[in-house]
């Protein structure tokens, strides 16, 4: 009879996933493979309190996570997020994974501008407690307008933050440029496979999301 060790390096991979792209695709493998994680949960956001547009509803997002990361080994869709009453910290959710799995490292995984952003977050500090920082670097310019073969590394060198750099090639797009990508489109879903992996494009065309008002 084998017996299932209990895992030891967890990580947590938060996010909007509106939509998951393949950057979001990449920093996840990354992740797995660098750290060495038994385990890493994908969290679509619930209540986004940092955010002020209106997030695509929860089912889409979840789905659109499932097609982009269900196939990768050892990832776990969690939807707690998105159940969670009110406004949903990152803190909150490390404490909860900490007793879910008490003798494991944790890891929080994250791109380079939400670790620019990190000490805007809500008890920030109890997160450096909880969790060891996992950081991909990005371009310095991932806006809707930009380019995709853009270089330039965020600088990273002034933050005074313990953390684990991952390393990966830089993909300069955001699930800004993929919306603003989408209410141009004329040819279909096929435009927007460059960005996002072909079956959350062809989830995007089928339920007709981040189409401009008519």
């Amino acid at each position: 009879m084998t017996h299932t060790l209990p895992a030891r390096r967890v990580g947590m991979f938060g996010g909007a996933f509106d939509p998951p792209h393949w950057a979001h695709r990449a920093l996840a493998e990354t992740a797995l493979n660098q750290l060495s994680l038994d385990v890493l949960h994908i969290l679509p956001t619930g209540h986004a309190w940092h955010k002020s547009r209106v997030l695509s509803p929860p089912d889409d997002r979840v789905a659109m996570c499932e097609l982009a990361f269900g196939d990768l080994p050892k990832v776990q869709l969690d939807e707690r997020e998105i159940h969670r009453e009110g406004p949903s910290y990152t803190a909150d959710t490390l404490r909860e994974l900490q007793r879910e799995y008490p003798q494991a490292q944790l890891f929080l995984v994250l791109g380079a501008d939400q670790l620019l952003a990190f000490r805007n977050w809500v008890r920030w500090q109890e997160v450096l407690e909880l969790a060891t920082l996992a950081v991909a670097n990005r371009a310095t310019n991932i806006g809707a307008d930009a380019p995709l073969d853009q270089a330039t590394e965020s600088d990273l060198s002034g933050v005074d933050l313990p953390f684990e750099p991952l390393h990966m090639p830089l993909k300069n797009i955001s699930a800004t440029a993929v919306r603003a990508r989408v209410g141009q489109l004329t040819s279909g879903q096929h435009a927007l496979d460059v960005l996002v992996p072909e079956p959350v494009a062809r989830y995007i065309s089928q339920h007709h999301l981040y189409q401009p008002p008519t």
